[in-house]
Formats: C-alpha cells, sequence, structure tokens
C-alpha cells in the first residue's frame, strides 16, 4: 500500500527547527548555569582563601605585637639595670672621696669649734655648728679656703648666744666641693686598673 504524506514540507521543516532551537537554548542555559555554578565556587574559594589568609596575618600581628610589648618592658628592665649600674659605679668612684670630704672636714675644724649638722646638695655643703668666738670661724672659714678639698667658704648666718657663764656663736656657712686633680687621676687611673678583666 502507498503512503503519501500529507503534511506540508514547510510546517516539517518548522517544527524540527522549533526543537532544534529548543534544545539549543536549553543546551545554552545548562552551560550557562554549569558556568554560573563554577563561578561562584571559585568566588566562594576565593573569599574563604582570603578570610584564612586574613586570619593567619591577625594572629601574626598580634603575636608580633606581644613580642614588641615583651621588648618594650626588656627595654624598660635594661634602662633600670643600667641606670642601677652607673649609680654603682659613682658610688664606687666616689668612695674615696667621701673618706677624704669628712676626713678634710675635721682636719680643718679649728679648736672651740663645733658641727651640728652637715647637709650636701649639688657640690655644696651646708655647715651649721657652734663657735666659741666669731674669730674661731673666721679661723675655720680660711682653713677651708685653704684646703684642696673645699673652696669659696660663705658666711650664710651667725648669731650670737649670750649665757651667764660663755658667749657662743652659732652659724651657719657653705661652701662648695674641690676634688684635687692629683688625686683625681690617680682615682680614675685605679678605676680603670680595677675595671679591667683579664681574658
Amino acid at each position: 500500500m502507498i503512503r503519501i504524506n500529507l503534511l506540508d514540507w514547510r510546517a516539517e521543516r518548522r517544527d524540527r527547527r522549533q526543537k532544534q532551537f529548543a534544545f539549543t537554548t536549553a543546551a545554552v542555559a545548562v552551560a550557562s548555569a554549569a558556568i554560573v555554578i563554577a563561578g561562584l565556587t571559585l568566588a566562594n574559594s576565593a573569599v574563604e582563601y582570603q578570610k584564612k589568609r586574613n586570619d593567619f596575618l591577625t594572629a601574626q600581628i598580634t603575636e608580633i605585637d606581644a613580642q614588641i610589648k615583651e621588648i618594650e618592658e626588656l627595654e624598660k628592665v635594661k634602662a633600670d639595670l643600667i641606670a642601677r649600674m652607673q649609680v654603682i659605679q659613682k658610688l664606687q668612684r666616689n668612695r674615696a672621696e667621701v673618706v677624704h670630704y669628712f676626713d678634710e672636714m675635721v682636719n680643718t675644724l679649728p679648736d672651740g669649734t663645733f658641727l651640728t649638722s652637715l647637709s650636701e646638695s649639688n657640690g655644696k655643703t651646708r655647715i651649721t655648728g657652734t663657735a666659741e668666738s666669731n674669730s674661731r670661724i673666721s679661723q675655720y672659714m680660711k682653713n677651708l679656703e685653704s684646703s684642696d678639698w673645699f673652696t669659696n667658704p660663705s658666711l650664710v648666718v651667725i648669731k650670737v648666744n649670750q649665757s651667764e657663764y660663755m658667749r657662743l656663736s652659732n652659724f651657719e656657712m657653705d661652701v662648695k666641693s674641690s676634688q684635687p686633680k692629683k688625686t683625681a687621676s690617680s682615682e680614675e687611673s685605679s678605676d680603670e686598673t680595677y675595671d679591667e678583666v683579664p681574658e
């Protein structure tokens, strides 16, 4: 039996093209969706990676800040130790000077003169005492002036205290400390010898 296709060939071609177009469109949509999903996945991966890097950098910065703080504390301790060492070295250098200071203070004191207090500040000594007469105070000032360890004595105040049995003069004077050059150089050389450490 002979079959005759009564459909219009144009309509068949149109249907075929429509099906092809629909298939192509679906394929493009699927491909586009896959690309978008892949892009989002890569973007999320990049964001997560950057977050991990940021967290790592934050942890490192925190650790470095702690180390810097510890270093600052160590620097303070170092500065404190250096200051203490300087004080100890200064006291060590001045220990002989202190002995000479008090020894000369006594040696220059004339008979009939008594000291009640001494106060030293910035190389100047305030002397307070009592003398049997003003001439003994003058003699004391001359002795201080001629001493190698003192210079420029100046009388601050003098008060006469008259009693029934004795006439005394209460005085205050200032005098500057002056270390002899020979003694200073010899002490420096002795300090240098003392500071040397044999290898």
